[in-house]
C-alpha cells in the first residue's frame, strides 16, 4: 500500500501499564496488522481492532495481557550457524518441489 510515508515514519507503538489489563498496539506493519486482525476475528473477547486510517495504512488494536508476547532470541554462534546450514543441506531432498538450477 502506498501511503506517502517513509519507512522511518511507518512505526509500531506498543504500550501498556501495570494496572490496565490491556495492551494497546498502533502499527503500520503489514504482517502484524494481518496477524492481529485475524486473531481479533477468531478471539473477539481477547482482541479487537479499535481504529484504522486508510490514508496512512495505520491500524490500532487492544489485546488482553497474556495474549501478546515478545520473544527474545539469542544470536547463533558460528558453530550453531554451521550446524544449521549442514542440517538444511542434508534435508534439502525433503523439499516438495525440485529446485530447477537452469531457470533464471
Amino acid at each position: 500500500m502506498r501511503t506517502g510515508l517513509t519507512k522511518q515514519e511507518k512505526t509500531t507503538d506498543i504500550w501498556f501499564d501495570e494496572k490496565d489489563p490491556l495492551i494497546y498496539i498502533r502499527t503500520h506493519n503489514t504482517d502484524l496488522k494481518k496477524r492481529l486482525a485475524a486473531y481479533a476475528g477468531q478471539h473477539p473477547d481477547q482482541c479487537r481492532q479499535t481504529d484504522a486510517d486508510p490514508d496512512t495504512g495505520c491500524m490500532e488494536f487492544e489485546i488482553r495481557k497474556g495474549r501478546f508476547s515478545f520473544r527474545l532470541t539469542a544470536p547463533y554462534n558460528e558453530e550453531r550457524r554451521r550446524a544449521a546450514s549442514e542440517a538444511a543441506k542434508k534435508h534439502s531432498g525433503n523439499l516438495t518441489h525440485p529446485i530447477q538450477k537452469d531457470v533464471l
